[in-house]
């Protein structure tokens, strides 16, 4: 038989809830936990009949104190209410709460839904089937597509590096440089040549081309456009019958789509060595020469375009690598035929000395960076 003395478990039950209950309305409790000054403000704003608590902080909330002020105020007042009015406030605060959260808010009308798409699921499954197949895998008409692309890009590219890049590492060893030259005497009786015959004759590399002796102007723009008609002469040097040095520039190689048809005019002069000969002809009379020296040196070296230790000498120089405006390529040959002591004074422009040796005309690939620079 149970102990009368003993608490059943629904008076343990009971009192564990009072004990709850009153850790949140009464007791030091109550003093930490009293409702916030900003949702009594909200509280109050609404209600038409307020009871005394409430109408303390509809007066705070009239009085324009700042927000902290009004938060100090009432945790004041809660604090000196006593044990039974702080419960009332509790009771206010969730008896508002509960109005707020049964109130129903009335949804905004939805606007009317579009117009549905006349396309079905069985259009739009056609319409996905006809571009992938059930696997993923692309069709072979993509297939073909993309070969296509593919070549036509890669085409392209070919294109641009022969014809635009490289052409003058490439294709330029293949093209002769000048008609072809037959029995062609190296040293003749003058009097077989035309009087209005200019040119550079060079046996060793098939090289028969006119030079122009009437730029007058040591312009690098003047001399590119002149050296689409042949070789140039440089107006500061002395000319072929003359003491001093002949001075004869011509393109190694140059950007097939660039005018003119001397672009490859000294593409081989690199195969000349030491002893061999070439001529030049002018006002009727052919003028020999035998290479004595061969070199490559920076566009900086002007020096090149000075007269020379010898009495007449004749220079053709070149851009080396072919192609490029590295370097240039110079080769020096001295007059063997009619002996220079027969030659007149030096009649040379006297200019002021350009800062670099003329050059091959901008390539495709200059041309573009030029653009973009």
């Amino acid at each position: 038989m149970a102990d009368s003395n003993q608490p059943n478990s629904n008076d343990l039950a009971a009192e564990v809830i009072r004990q709850k209950i009153n850790s949140l309305y009464v007791g030091g409790a109550q003093e930490s936990h009293e409702p916030n000054a900003a949702q009594e403000r909200a509280e109050v704003q609404n209600l038409s009949h307020l009871s005394k608590h409430q109408q303390y902080m509809n007066e705070l909330n009239a009085s324009g104190k700042s927000l902290a002020d009004i938060q100090v105020a009432w945790h004041n007042y809660y604090l000196g209410l006593p044990d039974q009015e702080k419960h009332q406030v509790w009771q206010e605060f969730y008896s508002e709460r509960a109005k707020a959260k049964n109130t129903v808010a009335v949804p905004a009308p939805k606007p009317k839904a579009k117009t549905a798409s006349r396309q079905t699921i069985d259009t739009v499954k056609k319409q996905l089937l006809g571009s992938i197949n059930s696997r993923g895998k692309l069709k072979a008409k993509h297939h073909l597509q993309s070969i296509l692309f593919g070549l036509g890009i890669g085409s392209f590219s070919v294109i641009i590096l022969l014809f635009g890049l490289f052409n003058e590492r490439v294709v330029a060893p293949f093209i002769t440089p000048s008609k072809v030259v037959t029995n062609t005497p190296i040293i003749s009786d003058n009097t077989t040549v035309a009087n209005n015959q200019t040119e550079v004759i060079i046996p060793k590399i098939n090289v028969e081309i006119p030079v122009i002796y009437d730029q007058t102007s040591t312009d690098e723009h003047d001399i590119q456009t002149a050296l689409e008609s042949g070789v140039v002469h440089y107006a500061t040097t002395a000319s072929p019958g003359e003491q001093g040095n002949t001075v004869i520039f011509g393109h190694s190689s140059n950007n097939i789509l660039n005018k003119g048809k001397y672009k490859f005019a000294f593409v081989l002069l690199n195969r000349l060595e030491i002893g061999d000969t070439f001529s030049l002809t002018k006002g009727g009379k052919r003028y020999v020469y035998r290479i004595y020296e061969k070199k490559i040196v920076k566009p900086s070296e002007v020096s090149v375009l000075e007269p020379t230790e010898k009495t007449a000498t004749a220079t053709l120089i070149t851009c080396d690598p072919p192609g490029t405006s590295i370097n240039r390529l110079v080769v020096i040959g001295e007059q063997i035929s009619p002996d220079p002591i027969t030659n007149g004074a030096s009649t040379a422009i006297k200019s002021a000395a350009p800062a670099i040796v003329p050059s091959n005309a901008p390539s495709l690939w200059q041309r573009i960076t030029d653009i973009f620079s």
